[in-house]
């Protein structure tokens, strides 16, 4: 049976699935009841370890959904690997040109091609409140045994890890 992990380990864990995935996506409240996800590029996380960056634009409806409601959802998947990360946070859109090229990347070309110091660039940090996480084996010699167990014994096979962490102080 596997060793129960501490409140810091969680964290950490959910920090080292997302660390190296580009994009997520980011879900808002939109008009009414409706939630809007878009994908998102992950610019970095603050030392911290509770805090995610991402570049956007001014005056797009993701950031004035965040102005009425800042609680978000961040869905993180990697196919590849069977990891799969959701992260409930609170947004705020941040103007800070001396952040925004800390956190700039070559790749933010893609969408801003002025670079960091493009004026109408905006900066979305969600702290992070909570995560839940699916961490499953991936490689494709289990994946098969797990096919087989189920059509033999009629049972679904053992999972991955699934955890629900907290990031609150």
């Amino acid at each position: 049976m596997a060793e129960a992990k501490s409140e810091h380990e969680q964290r950490e864990k959910v920090r080292e699935l997302i660390k190296d995935v580009q994009t997520c996506v980011l879900v808002t409240h939109g008009d009414g009841q409706k939630l809007r996800g878009r994908p998102m590029v992950a610019a970095g996380q603050d030392p911290d370890g509770k805090t995610l960056w991402f570049f956007s634009r001014s005056g797009t409806e993701k950031t004035q959904e965040i102005a009425l409601n800042d609680r978000v959802l961040l869905s993180y998947s990697d196919p590849s690997s069977q990891n799969y990360v959701s992260i409930s946070g609170i947004a705020r859109v941040v103007k800070d040109v001396e952040k925004q090229k800390a956190l700039w990347n070559e790749y933010m070309k893609t969408w801003f091609p002025k670079g960091a110091e493009d004026p109408t660039i905006i900066l979305i940090a969600v702290e992070m409140t909570g995560a839940e996480y699916w961490d499953s084996p991936s490689s494709t010699l289990l994946h098969a045994y797990g096919y087989v167990k189920a059509v033999v014994t009629g049972e679904p096979p053992k999972g991955g890890e699934n955890e629900r962490v907290s990031f609150k102080a």
